[in-house]
């Protein structure tokens, strides 16, 4: 049995948050903004929590597959950002969109998520056992962010995606993968840290908020992410050539553009909406397919080679090869 995508959804709150008004709270510009990341506006939930956000790209999924959410048989959320430690947000999700007592669970892999939920999930799949799984990528990264700290609070928006996968026995999507994780490099990104606490230990709090060495992360990226591109192109017995469009994770466009020229592929074939939505964490990816679907620049069936590539905080990273 192969796995292969049916259909991509999303859902990104209405509010949306220009540079412009991010002057107004913090020692910021707009010019500051662009030329360092091209990001121009972000979304920003309005009180709608991460399950939320992904019960909605959920539904959206289901309404543009035409499959019926008592068809599901998983549900897998890649998120930094859950509601809450326990129930899961794929627990939440799988009660709001009406799906039957399937297995569902959360992924946090950080900016790299969607990879790692992508990849468990054709595993799952191509098992027999399931017909049809959701594979959402979800965040409310607001909640996260200190917005007095400009070099974050500019960088991330809210919003949520997500593929349909479905099982075949015929061609499915999946053509390579490579997929890593280097937890000695970890204090690059952290949020949402916790100290051991009780009643015979009192330790003094850590800062929760989201902290990033941008220049860590940035030479982590422009190192890391070329050759995991590189390596599922070769494995896949495919060339630079071959490839029609790379959908990387939306963090920076300056590392996008990195990327592109370290691996001598024209910037062209790196699809783009970060002016829009900033940093979505583990939503950017299916974001970005699900727009790029939607508007005709792909399309499912076309048989067109597509690379998803993510890298965040774990630090984690990873490449997938898809052919629609």
């Amino acid at each position: 049995m192969k796995a292969k995508i049916m259909g991509a959804g999303s859902y990104i709150p209405k509010k949306k948050v220009s540079n412009a008004m991010l002057e107004e709270i913090m020692d910021t510009n707009d010019e500051w903004i662009r030329t360092r990341t091209g990001i121009e506006n972000r979304h920003i939930s309005d009180g709608e929590d991460t399950s939320i956000l992904c019960g909605k790209a959920a539904l959206d999924i289901l309404e543009k597959t035409g499959i019926s959410a008592k068809e599901i048989d998983f549900i897998i959320v890649a998120t930094m950002t859950p509601d809450g430690s326990s129930p899961s947000t794929a627990c939440l999700v799988q009660d709001y969109i009406g799906a039957k007592p399937v297995m569902a669970f959360d992924v946090n892999a950080a900016c790299s998520g969607f990879i790692y939920a992508l990849s468990i999930a054709e595993k799952l799949i191509q098992s027999g056992a399931y017909q049809y799984g959701l594979v959402l990528g979800g965040e409310v990264m607001s909640k996260m962010i200190d917005w007095q700290d400009r070099s974050t609070a500019v960088l991330f928006g809210d919003g949520a995606g997500g593929v349909l996968l479905g099982a075949t026995e015929t061609e499915g999507s999946f053509l390579g993968e490579d997929i890593h994780s280097d937890g000695s490099r970890g204090e690059a990104l952290t949020a949402g840290r916790r100290v051991v606490s009780n009643f015979q230990l009192e330790q003094a709090k850590k800062n929760d908020f989201l902290q990033m060495d941008g220049r860590a992360i940035f030479d982590f990226a422009i190192r890391s992410v070329p050759e995991s591109i590189r390596t599922v192109i070769e494995a896949s017995n495919s060339s630079t050539e071959d490839i029609d469009c790379i959908i990387a994770h939306q963090a920076n466009y300056r590392i996008l553009k990195a990327i592109a020229k370290k691996l001598k592929i024209p910037a062209e074939k790196f699809a783009t909406n970060i002016a829009e939505y900033g940093n979505t964490s583990a939503a950017s990816i299916p974001i970005l397919l699900d727009e790029l679907l939607t508007n005709g620049e792909l399309v499912l069936g076309s048989e067109k080679k597509v690379i998803l590539t993510g890298f965040g905080g774990g630090l984690t990273w990873g490449s997938i090869l898809i052919q629609l």
